[in-house]
């Protein structure tokens, strides 16, 4: 109960528990009283026999038994029941039934005492040689009847009233110096009764009224516990659970994988979901279509699979599941393909097709959470490299790439301060192959132990270092030197082309670092082009601005590997693009591919109709040079022309080269 709220509100149900505790004590005193009461009467009777009243006496005590027969059978009838399925308790007394009980108590007791001043007619008036039996018998039972009625004053008031009056009135009646004083005697002896009585009801209403507001607060404590634990198992749930979809989070996930045996005969599988197709959904649908589609994938997966398997969602729309191996028939690999196929079926919002999922796979007989996840996320990454709703198993080759990313991870720091990261350039020729247009600049590395650093993997681990920034700034540096030497040589019509992934166009502002190199250094913006994937071109809100700036300062824009990933022509508009490099893997053997050549076509007639021009990557052999110069293919880079080369030797090859730059 809240401190506002008003006292009565307690007082009320407090007075009832009062009340029936009185009604409970009354009865029991009285199933005591009321034989021995009986028992008083019948040698009241043997008495009056004994001196002649036979017939009044047996009267007499004919009225006392009824009277005493009502006292009982009113003892023994039931009070209403707030609860009548509950036990018969004070608390589920109805409070309307225990005040009508215990006022025909008292009222049943009025008639007992009444009968028992009629007694005066066995002595005659209390002057007979008998007077004193009765007299003695009187004061004993009016003293009982305060003593049997402690809890409820009005009941033994109501008995002993008829009787003592009745008593003095006699007395006072027969006359004399004696009665008189008797009587006074008698008058005194209630008076000092009631009050006996009326105190004995007010301890016996504060005993009851503190067992009672002990026994609430008890209740109360024990609700507040209740609640409390209620509330911490609540919590506790809540931090273990997605909100959205019930499932794991990252936290519960990781303390239920923690409860499993560490070690498994068979192994353990932790499958890592990524949903393909999930953001289109969020841009052209809204976020609340895309939560339905988190639930809904939620409960594919938790229908999927058994109650022994752990499904969470990690965050965003990735999901993770582990399984013991051995509680399973079927391979983490078929089930992957079943999950692949339970989250690709239709969702009834969206068209058909749009949401699929890439899953990596590891299995391990250690329980290894944290490995898990690292060689999960490899494969996930390999699956999704290879296309929509595909699998991949962390096998032998990933674990040597992964060894390889660890090396790099180590190593990168060391490698940047002692300068040992290169930096290559490879032409990119126009009018047909005819003519150096470009030089494109490619980060290269050789590690000590693995070789050559493949470029998508060293900036990949940079950003996760922290060193994407010092190896930008490194790259520009030894572009913004190519730059100086073309202008040296008079060739500051050329531009060097520089790649730019989606990791550090988010968390740099490439923007002020390039504009700040080049004023530095006076070099034009308009020799320097930035190339992005498509993939940068996912999240235009967090890039447009950057590339606005660079494009406003002159630096053209160029989206590398087109074709493969997720671009729009809004999205070449608003990014200010100038150029777009068709994807290697739609240019090699396109001699031998009739689709192949229909996907340049169409992305040549996309370019010529936006005005933006297009790049073939990957040309590689003569049939390819001369199928993309029938299909009107301007510009094309690949090792048909030259391979990359290191800064001095890409300037030995212009100056050789010099009819490719007139």
């Amino acid at each position: 109960m809240s401190p506002n709220q008003p006292a009565e509100a307690l007082a009320l149900p407090l007075q009832h528990l009062i009340a029936a505790d009185q009604l409970m004590a009354v009865r029991r005193s009285m199933l005591i009283s009321v034989p021995v009461s009986i028992v008083l009467g019948l040698i009241s009777l043997l008495v009056a026999l004994h001196y002649g009243q036979g017939l009044a006496g047996l009267l007499w005590f004919l009225a006392s038994s009824l009277v005493n027969v009502v006292r009982m059978l009113l003892c023994r009838s039931p009070v209403r029941l707030v609860d009548p399925g509950a036990p018969v308790k004070p608390n589920n007394l109805d409070p309307a039934s225990v005040r009508q009980h215990l006022f025909l108590q008292s009222l049943v007791a009025a008639a007992s005492g009444v009968v028992w001043a009629f007694i005066a007619i066995l002595c005659d008036g209390y002057t007979a040689p008998q007077s004193v039996f009765y007299l003695v018998v009187l004061c004993g039972i009016t003293a009982g009847a305060i003593t049997a009625g402690f809890a409820y004053a009005l009941m033994p008031i109501c008995y002993i009233v008829p009787v003592l009056l009745s008593v003095a009135g006699c007395l006072v009646y027969a006359g004399g110096f004696d009665r008189y004083c008797l009587a006074a005697t008698t008058i005194i002896y209630l008076a000092a009764l009631i009050r006996g009585a009326r105190e004995s009801e007010a301890l016996f209403r504060q005993s009851s009224r503190l067992k009672n507001e002990a026994t609430a607060m008890a209740i109360s404590l024990e609700a507040a516990r209740d609640q409390a634990t209620q509330a911490a198992a609540k919590m506790g749930h809540r931090a273990a659970h997605d909100e959205l979809t019930g499932l794991l989070n990252r936290s519960g996930f990781m303390q239920e994988v923690a409860s499993l045996p560490s070690a498994s005969t068979t192994g353990f599988a932790l499958m890592l979901l990524d949903l393909d197709g999930f953001k289109s959904i969020n841009d052209a649908f809204g976020h609340k279509a895309g939560d339905r589609v988190l639930v809904e994938v939620g409960r594919r997966l938790r229908q999927s699979l058994s109650n022994d398997v752990l499904v969470a969602r990690l965050g965003g729309d990735e999901f993770a599941v582990l399984l013991d191996t051995a509680c399973r028939d079927e391979t983490p690999s078929i089930l992957a393909t079943k999950l692949i196929a339970a989250i690709s079926i239709p969702f009834a919002t969206f068209d058909a097709g749009r949401i699929g999922v890439s899953i990596g796979v590891c299995v391990s007989r250690e329980r290894d959470v944290d490995e898990m996840l690292v060689r999960a996320d490899a494969a996930l990454y390999r699956a999704k490299s290879q296309g929509r709703n595909r699998h991949y198993v962390f096998d032998d080759d990933l674990r040597d790439h992964l060894a390889m990313r660890r090396d790099i991870e180590r190593d990168v720091a060391k490698a940047l301060s002692n300068d040992a990261l290169e930096v290559w350039f490879q032409p990119i020729l126009g009018d047909g192959g005819r003519k150096i247009t470009d030089l494109e600049a490619l980060v290269r590395w050789n590690h000590p132990r693995h070789g050559w650093i493949p470029p998508t993997d060293l900036v990949a681990v940079a950003s996760f270092s922290g060193l994407a920034e010092p190896l930008f700034r490194y790259i520009l540096k030894d572009v913004c030197a190519m730059m100086q030497t073309l202008r040296a040589m008079n060739l500051g019509h050329l531009r060097v082309a520089m790649n730019m992934s989606p990791r550090e166009m988010s968390q740099l502002a490439v923007d002020d670092l390039i504009i700040a190199k080049l004023r530095k250094l006076d070099l034009p913006a308009s020799m320097l082009e930035i190339e992005i994937t498509e993939d940068t071109a996912k999240d235009i809100s967090s890039v447009q601005g950057k590339l606005a700036a660079l494009a406003k300062e002159g630096v053209r824009i160029a989206i590398d590997d087109f074709g493969v990933g997720y671009s729009s022509m809004s999205s070449l508009r608003l990014l200010h693009v100038d150029r777009i490099k068709i994807d290697r893997s739609f240019i090699f053997g396109i001699a031998e591919s009739v689709d192949d050549r229909k996907v340049v076509q169409s992305i040549l007639g996309l370019g010529k109709s936006l005005g933006i021009e297009v790049v073939a990557e990957g040309v590689e052999t003569e049939a390819d040079l001369r199928i993309l110069r029938q299909l009107g293919c301007v510009s094309m880079q690949g090792h048909y022309f030259a391979k990359p080369m290191p800064h001095h030797e890409a300037i030995d090859w212009i100056n050789q080269s010099r009819s490719l730059v007139q």
